[in-house]
């Protein structure tokens, strides 16, 4: 299906990786975004083969020649403003929670591999009470848009739109006067979300249950940094939480030393960080 992916290092460093990707057959032209952070946001290299880029469970759909009409960052909020456009937010519950585009339905799904279920149960439905022309999907990256417009369509849903380069191509090129997103876009790495021009927002991450965690959830009894949030606290047993807490005390060591914890890469300033649609 193609690259999807993140990479983070000097700006120099980038590039070299870029430029060899674009150097291997069929990968000419690669959707890039580019966001500086201070931090290193990945502790380690990781590279892995799968049959399907996100997996959605429908061997049959091609979205490379299927997939839906895209539409550009300067044209969507006219789109999603249009009231018979159906604007649905394909990404799962605890990435639509922290942030959306004005009037998006959210399926609160618990994995990409649910949309199908959810579409076939709720969103078909929902389209019809609606009355809407067309739908406008849309998800961090672009990727998994690809998908579920290619799966609509062989659902028999003629008009079917999608965010071109996502959420985060939307946040770097839309001004906050502009935008009709609220809220912040969670990504997948220690930044953990990002808000307009692609800043590091104000969640982070529950090292219990990976999930992003606001200043309210932070006041929380229930959260304690590096073990647990009130999500996941009363699914976490003692001897869980006690490696837990283990794991984050080791970390706060190699922080006070000014040691590398284990697993992590060295922290330069300045990191450029350069991801195809995710």
């Amino acid at each position: 299906e193609g690259l999807n992916g993140t990479i983070a290092g000097p700006i120099n460093g980038v590039e070299a990786v870029l430029d060899a990707i674009h150097a291997l057959p069929g990968f000419d032209r690669l959707e890039l975004k580019y966001a500086w952070t201070d931090i290193s946001p990945f502790h380690r290299m990781k590279v892995r083969v799968k049959t399907e880029i996100v997996t959605m469970g429908q061997p049959d759909l091609d979205p490379a020649r299927d997939a839906g009409v895209y539409v550009s960052p300067a044209d969507w909020n006219a789109l999603i403003a249009d009231p018979e456009t159906l604007v649905i937010d394909t990404r799962n519950a605890y990435e639509s929670e922290i942030g959306a585009f004005e009037g998006a339905v959210k399926p609160n799904t618990e994995s990409f591999r649910d949309f199908p279920d959810w579409f076939r149960t709720e969103g078909r439905a929902l389209l019809a009470q609606t009355g809407a022309r067309r739908v406008a999907m849309y998800c961090t990256g672009g990727i998994r848009c690809e998908k579920s417009t290619a799966f609509l369509k062989a659902e028999g849903i003629k008009n079917v739109h999608h965010l071109e380069g996502g959420i985060l191509r939307y946040l770097e090129t839309t001004s906050e006067q502009d935008s009709l997103w609220h809220g912040e876009c969670f990504v997948f790495d220690e930044r953990v979300s990002v808000g307009h021009g692609l800043i590091q927002g104000a969640h982070t991450l529950c090292r219990g249950c990976r999930l992003p965690v606001d200043e309210v959830g932070r006041a929380s009894v229930h959260y304690v940094e590096g073990v647990c949030c009130a999500r996941c606290h009363d699914t976490r047993d003692e001897g869980q939480r006690a490696r837990y807490a283990e794991r984050h005390r080791q970390i706060e060591i190699a922080q006070k030393r000014g040691q590398t914890h284990i697993g992590a890469s060295p922290n330069p300033n300045g990191v450029a960080d350069a991801g195809r649609r995710r």
